[in-house]
Formats: structure tokens, sequence, C-alpha cells
């Protein structure tokens, strides 16, 4: 028995039969159509929950939404949201800082949850890169900013989205 299978197995190996079937398989793929999406030009179709660049949205009439409740710094399990609030005159509470540290974001979408009012949202922007470490550290005007730019595209997102929750 040992050398019937020792026989086989020299022969196996002098053939080069693992060779032949790897050949086979490329042979066999080598006409299929191709896959690979070339990504700059071409673009994958998103999940509609895709969380991606953090923003911060404001009302109507201009005022920012966010009414420093403090619930998404609490939430955050990666601490990567650090707000300092102040008292207006009028009484009402607003941040005077709201940074989100992108290099600690796991982007779990715990803070957009937790909001009250829906001033953190994550969008699905996902273009964007930081060469060193604070380019990727979003201040609340920076935020404003991409809330401001992309606040159209927020809110159908929010509607698409609003049957759901």
């Amino acid at each position: 028995m040992s050398a019937v299978s020792s026989t086989f197995n020299f022969f196996k190996s002098f053939l080069l039969l693992e060779l032949v079937k790897g050949l086979a398989l490329t042979g066999r793929h080598f006409f299929a159509r191709n896959i690979t999406v070339q990504f700059p030009e071409e673009k994958t179709p998103l999940s509609p929950r895709f969380r991606g660049l953090h923003a911060l949205r404001r009302y109507e009439n201009g005022e920012e939404r966010c009414i420093a409740c403090k619930l998404c710094e609490a939430v955050c399990p990666a601490m990567a949201i650090t707000i300092e609030s102040d008292v207006r005159a009028d009484g009402s509470r607003r941040t005077t800082r709201y940074d989100i540290d992108l290099t600690k974001c796991i982007f779990c979408g715990f803070c957009e949850e937790s909001c009250p009012v829906d001033s953190i949202v994550e969008t699905n922007i996902f273009e964007y890169h930081g060469e060193k470490r604070g380019d990727l550290y979003f201040t609340k005007d920076m935020l404003l900013a991409v809330g401001d730019k992309f606040e159209p595209q927020i809110a159908a997102q929010k509607e698409a989205d609003a049957k759901y929750r």
C-alpha cells in the first residue's frame, strides 16, 4: 500500500499536476468579464446608511442647531468629540467649542443617534484626506462649513431614512 502511494506521489510531482491544475483555473477565468472598478473614474453604489464625514447643521434661520447638551460627547466610545459651552444673554446654551478628531473616530454613528435636534450628522462624503494628523481635527467652524455646503444632500438623506427610524 505504501509503495503504491509513494509511486503515485512520485508521478504526481514529476508531471507537475498542481501546476497544470493552477493553469487550468487561470485559463477558465482568463476571458471572463473583469470586475475591477477604476475608482476615481467609476463610482460604486453606496449604502443609504453609509457613515462618512461629520457635519454640523443649522436651522433655516441660520442659527446653529447644537444646544450643547453634550450627549454626543458622552456617548462617543472613542472619546473623539470635545464640547465646551456657554450661556447666551437670552438664556440659551450654545457651544463655544465643538471639535471632532477623525483619527480617533470609529464612525459608529452614536453621536448622530443621540442628538435630540439632529445637529451632528454623518454624511455620505468619503473623499477627504489628511496628510498630517492635524488635518483630520475638525473644529466647529469646519463642521459648520461642511454642513452649509452639503445641507440639501444631508436633508434629502435624513428624509429618505426617516421612515426607518
